[in-house]
């Protein structure tokens, strides 16, 4: 009987484990879209929907509970202040899991994991040209 035991292993003794998903983590939210199989996938979606929420609540206990599993800086600033504002009127579901395609050596399931609002890249302007303008906006009608 499997009474009490959740959760995948990944083939892994703990201490790997736990670092396999914190480098996750981290890649997932330096770059907002990694590739990966779909059984790290499915563990990495549930802690980092954790780690979003623990960003958007704030505070200095959730922020050391963030950093125990953010190693870089540079990562856990652009969590606190890019991610977690995104998602302030979303209450879970910040990540998408895409199938992707057959790997070639073993045929394991590999899979596209992705923040579900993602910051649209700007586009750059060259050397001579000039901006597009933007057309007016249109006014909503005064109420009587």
């Amino acid at each position: 009987m499997r009474h009490r035991v959740n959760g995948n292993r990944l083939s892994r003794v703990y201490e790997v484990r736990q670092a396999l998903i914190k480098n996750l983590e981290t890649s997932l939210f330096k770059s907002e879209r990694i590739v990966t199989t779909l059984a790290k996938a499915k563990v990495l979606r549930g802690k980092a929907e954790k780690l979003i929420t623990l960003a958007k609540k704030g505070g200095l206990s959730n922020i050391r509970q963030i950093e125990q599993s953010i190693k870089e800086k540079s990562v856990l600033f652009k969590l606190l202040n890019v991610i977690a504002p995104r998602f302030k009127d979303r209450n879970g579901g910040y990540t998408r899991i895409i199938k992707y395609k057959n790997r070639k050596g073993d045929d394991a399931l590999v899979v596209m994991i992705e923040l579900v609002v993602r910051q649209k890249k700007e586009k750059k302007i060259k050397k001579g040209e000039k901006p597009e303008e933007k057309g007016k906006e249109l006014e909503a009608p005064a109420k009587k």
